[in-house]
């Protein structure tokens, strides 16, 4: 799955242009590198985003086409640093 598809779909971007904006602006690291909208998620990726001065960082852990609102966030696990 794309990850600008991934972000809407896990909810953790609320649409798709917008996560597709911050790939294009260098917002989402992918593994240590930015990524593009077009990269291809895989379970055990680490996906990094800035949110202005926060940075959310998560794990991926399912990939799914379509899921129910309550499930979205069984998708990823957010990790601390």
């Amino acid at each position: 799955m794309r990850l600008d598809k991934y972000l809407k779909v896990s909810r953790i971007i609320k649409r798709r242009t917008v996560a597709n904006e911050a790939c294009d602006n260098d917002r989402v690291i992918v593994n240590g590198r930015p990524a593009r909208a077009s990269y291809e998620v895989k379970v055990g990726d680490r996906i990094e985003i800035l949110f202005g001065s926060k940075k959310l960082c998560v794990e991926v852990i399912t990939v799914a086409d379509n899921v129910r609102k309550e499930d979205a966030v069984g998708m990823y696990r957010e990790i601390r640093d």
